[in-house]
């Protein structure tokens, strides 16, 4: 391993309140390849621009090797003070010479833009793929990216990833694109509840990680909960006549109440369920031949397809294809010029814009979610008090009051599913749903619109999702061409056959050998075990019992004047219920590991 760019030590950020991160020791080389992975707001890009040198630590040391130069890309790109593409690009060089335009044209062909195109009208995914030319022209020792794949259409994600793994420097990067971290990472970090853990090996084993390191912790919890019982039980029974002889083991439930009150508490999951209101006809939309054009530009050639009630379809193409055309034109939003669309009967459509046009920057979550007033949502048809609605979603009570133009990408997204979930919908046209989203959220979106058992028309540039959710692709290959293949987009690659990826650049530095393995043989059992047997038998009825707490928790807060009446006892309810919840789904995972290992061992 060569020496390291770039140290972290003790690295601490809070910004007066409480930490963002602390304890931060990190250590980065030449070719490394990081994913960072968290929620959102859990300082994940701050942590990248402390790494840049954008951001001072509270404490703690940030060490560079002499000479080092770092390349950061941000979120959202800023091309303010730029005239036009190339004078953007160009500035991204170390240094500014006469020959910049034969250093900057490579990458502006490589990314298909004008060095004369002016930055004002770029779209979003041009701006993307202008800041990453910026980037890569320069040449770093270090690259960070920052949701580099946010915008950008599959050929543009593909040439990035190809393009990466031809880049001789380090490279550290966010992304939410599990196919992308996948790809291109070896290493990842993890940054949750103020601490970075690290995993020697690439985003393919993240989650299995991830999920013992959490099972390990939600075990502790427990016995801590457990032991806090028992030493408050023994307090009640005798501590006024062993006051004197056993103050030590009072102090030492003081210190294990004290530890839980230290311990951070981890972020609610998003409760995501879509009101399906009344079901629509079997027919949904029903296309014949049809066609648009813009001027002399074809966007759609003699496209037919017929959606029916529970279709998932995706739509995927090159940015500038007609994908939202084409959403816009079987839903009716959009007459064809040539050919019909005949839409079905009963329909309650939802449309989630990608540019989240329908948030006022300027009003508050409250008033976003009660758009007629009040303090009520009606939610699966019962009424919610808007702050357990918005604790749903991962928000703080504080946030409520506070206005939607403070709040980050992925919670503007966030907010903008929490007010499309409030309205009945028996077909969901979402466009580029995923954008600005952390992996948590994208796990609850994918099952609530998995279970949704009404129709979704979706454009989506994330491999991952899509082959997680359509049960059928199409795709628009930017010439007026649109074909329907089965599945989601592996499906679709394996139909027709994906083009050649486009050479980089500058050539890959070899990977490295995996390091070898002894081999080893394991003995399968033929029948579960005594206690794996017992835990069969008896998780059924704790899922009912659990089952049935949830129920009655939810009863009480459908109260609408409950929190107006008894702040403490709402919040108490809503504590209780994210815990019955938990329980519940756990149980519920346990009991499904069990069973289908019964039926794998031929049921015995």
């Amino acid at each position: 391993m060569p020496p390291p760019l770039l140290i972290l030590r003790d690295v601490r950020l809070g910004f007066g309140g409480r930490p963002l991160f602390a304890g931060v020791d990190l250590a980065v080389s030449k070719g490394e390849r990081i994913g960072l992975v968290g929620r959102n707001g859990s300082g994940k890009s701050t942590l990248l621009k402390v790494m840049a040198g954008l951001v001072e630590a509270e404490s703690g040391e940030v060490v560079r090797q002499s000479g080092l130069h770092v390349t950061y890309l941000a979120q959202e790109p800023d091309l303010g003070g730029h005239a036009t593409v190339g004078d953007f690009v160009a500035d991204g060089l170390p240094e500014h010479s006469a020959d910049d335009a034969h250093l900057i044209a490579p990458w502006l062909d490589e990314v298909k833009l004008q060095a004369g195109a002016a930055c004002g009208g770029l779209s979003g995914g041009e701006r993307r793929r202008a800041a990453l030319a910026r980037a890569l022209v320069a040449q770093p020792d270090i690259l960070l990216l920052d949701e580099p794949t946010n915008h950008l259409d599959l050929a543009a994600i593909e040439w990035l990833e190809s393009t990466l793994d031809g880049f001789p420097g380090a490279l550290v990067t966010i992304s939410h694109d599990r196919a992308f971290l996948s790809h291109l990472t070896r290493l990842t970090l993890w940054l949750d509840n103020g601490t970075v853990r690290r995993l020697d090996g690439g985003f393919d084993g993240f989650e299995a990680w991830a999920d013992r390191i959490l099972e390990r912790e939600a075990t502790a919890r427990r016995k801590l909960d457990k032991k806090i019982a028992e030493e408050t039980r023994w307090s009640r029974q005798g501590i006024s006549a062993r006051r004197k002889r056993n103050q030590g083991r009072l102090r030492r439930l003081h210190e294990l109440r004290a530890e839980r009150a230290r311990r951070p508490t981890r972020g609610g999951a998003v409760t995501l369920e879509a009101d399906r209101g009344e079901p629509s006809g079997k027919l949904v939309a029903e296309a014949e031949g049809i066609g648009k054009r813009y001027g002399d530009r074809w966007i759609l050639r003699d496209f037919s397809t017929r959606l029916l009630r529970g279709d998932k379809v995706g739509v995927i193409g090159p940015n500038g294809a007609g994908k939202t055309t084409l959403l816009r034109l079987l839903t009716g939003d959009l007459a064809p010029d040539t050919g019909d669309v005949r839409l079905g009967t009963n329909l309650t459509p939802l449309h989630l814009d990608q540019n989240r046009a329908t948030l006022d920057p300027d009003r508050s979550l409250w008033d976003t979610l009660c758009d007629t007033g009040g303090d009520q949502v009606t939610v699966q048809g019962r009424p919610r008090h808007v702050i357990g609605y918005l604790k749903d979603f991962l928000f703080d009570e504080r946030q409520a009051r506070g206005p939607v133009g403070s709040l980050s990408g992925g919670e503007r997204n966030r907010l903008l599913l929490a007010k499309a979930m409030t309205r009945p919908a028996n077909f969901l046209i979402l466009d580029e749903p995923t954008n600005d989203l952390d992996m948590d959220t994208l796990d609850l979106l994918q099952e609530m619109l998995s279970d949704f058992d009404g129709t979704l028309l979706m454009v989506s540039h994330d491999r991952d999702f899509l082959d997680r959710i359509v049960t059928s692709t199409i795709v628009l290959e930017g010439d007026g061409r649109a074909t329907e293949y089965p599945g989601g987009y592996s499906d679709y690659l394996r139909q027709r056959p994906a083009a050649p990826r486009p050479q980089p650049p500058r050539a890959a530095p070899p990977r490295r050998p995996a390091p070898a393995t002894k081999p080893h043989v394991s003995v399968k059992p033929d029948k579960l075990s005594y206690k794996q047997n017992r835990l069969l038998e008896e998780l059924p009825k704790r899922i009912k019992e659990l089952d049935a707490r949830v129920a009655g928790l939810r009863e009480t807060l459908s109260d609408p004047d409950l929190f107006r009446r008894d702040p403490a006892a709402f919040h108490a309810a809503t504590a209780a219920l994210e815990a019955a919840e938990t329980a519940l789904s756990e149980a519920e995972e346990q009991w499904l590991g069990l069973e289908i290992l019964r039926e794998s061992m031929g049921g015995n």
